[in-house]
């Protein structure tokens, strides 16, 4: 296959990822197909109204289920049996439990109630998990809604076995978005290979004069991911990095519930202080969950959880981060040896994965400030960050 073909192929398949990340975001149907023939039809349990989900049932084969992760099952007090898929030994693996005529798909992702001591509303309406039909169409799913930004909870109404590869066709003539199984598994590599510089300009920083801003765009036109270069860099040498990802509240509002807006300026000042270096200011707000679901998390530490049991509450992985696009920004730059400003040897072991030598780790802490010694404290000891 030609070159063009290659690149008209991924731009599809990122492009129809994108569509069904957004079907999902605005309550609708997801039509979704995996290479073996399985398929479901999917719904964001958060945003799944009355008649999309009296839709779902009309379209699908068998009765829709429910399903979450391990995570979130196991914080409304579910006890999830060993031989059921995410049981013992496994990670954050889906849950399926069977979803009762009448009862909101949203259910899973009420809060407890406090009146009831704990007990969660769902376990007044749901079975105990029971086993998928087909657990890669659920994995996909709950991935897809994650992509998303949503909370890991969908509504799946299985189909049957699609053989001869018509999904397509039948999803168009239902008007409904399609996507492939196997695109949404591969999304964020894709994506991130796919990063192309769009725009540069000059921007004087406090601190940092002579900075310049690089903005890298994935050819499906999703979010952008930006480059600050302070002084000139000499790629021949291990160059002076920092990953910061996103934070809205703490960049941009000075929140002391994090370290995020003092690490971002702090980074900025240092490389500026040693002549010239670079930080990759990447768009994955509260490790990867996105703002809507950061600020759920914060709410969940208010009621006293840490701030990896919350996402974990949610049902998030404690770190939903990647940095394939970090170090494809980091090759089309020509930067192959960095000194690393962190904290978090995770960093240092994903950019290694990808390809990138980390020469030297370059410490990068900063003190409490009254708010956020729990936080702090809990990234040391939970997440094995350096102090």
């Amino acid at each position: 296959m030609i070159p063009g073909q290659v690149h008209s192929r991924t731009a599809t398949a990122l492009a129809a990822v994108e569509r069904a990340m957004a079907e999902l975001r605005r309550g609708g149907i997801v039509v979704l197909r995996d290479d073996d023939g399985g398929g479901g039809l999917v719904i964001a349990a958060e945003a799944c109204g009355p008649r999309a989900l009296q839709r779902l049932q009309g379209l699908a084969q068998q009765a829709p289920v429910l399903v979450t992760t391990r995570r979130r099952a196991e914080a409304i007090g579910m006890e999830i049996p060993p031989h059921i898929a995410g049981g013992m030994g496994e990670t954050n693996k889906p849950i399926t439990l069977d979803l009762p005529e009448g009862v909101p798909a949203d259910v899973i992702l009420q809060p407890h109630e406090t009146e009831q001591a704990g007990r969660h509303a769902a376990l007044r309406y749901l079975s105990r998990p029971v086993a998928s039909h087909a657990p890669r169409i659920a994995e996909t799913a709950i991935e897809l809604a994650k992509l998303a930004r949503l909370l890991p909870a969908v509504v799946l109404g299985p189909l049957t076995s699609d053989p001869n590869n018509k999904r397509r066709d039948w999803a168009r003539d239902q008007d409904l978005v399609y996507v492939d199984a196997a695109d949404v598994r591969a999304y964020e590599e894709i994506s991130a290979r796919n990063l192309q510089q769009v725009a540069q300009a000059h921007v004087p920083l406090e601190g940092a004069e002579n900075a310049r801003i690089l903005a890298w765009r994935p050819s499906d036109g999703g979010k952008e991911h930006l480059a600050i270069v302070v002084g000139e860099i000499d790629p021949t040498e291990p160059v002076l990095i920092r990953l910061h990802s996103e934070c809205f509240t703490g960049d941009l509002l000075g929140s002391l519930r994090c370290d995020c807006g003092v690490q971002l300026r702090g980074a900025i000042a240092e490389i500026a202080k040693r002549g010239s270096g670079v930080l990759l200011y990447l768009a994955q707000e509260g490790r990867g969950i996105g703002l809507v679901n950061k600020l759920r998390a914060y709410e969940l530490q208010d009621d006293g959880f840490d701030t990896i049991d919350a996402n974990e509450q949610l049902g998030f992985d404690a770190d939903e981060r990647i940095y394939a696009p970090a170090a494809t920004m980091l090759a089309r730059m020509g930067i192959k040896r960095v000194r690393l400003l962190t904290n978090n040897p995770q960093k240092i072991s994903q950019l290694e994965r990808y390809g990138i030598e980390v020469a030297e780790r370059v410490a990068h802490s900063f003190p409490a400030n009254g708010h956020n010694e729990n936080y702090l404290r809990t990234k040391a000891e939970r997440a094995g960050h350096l102090l």
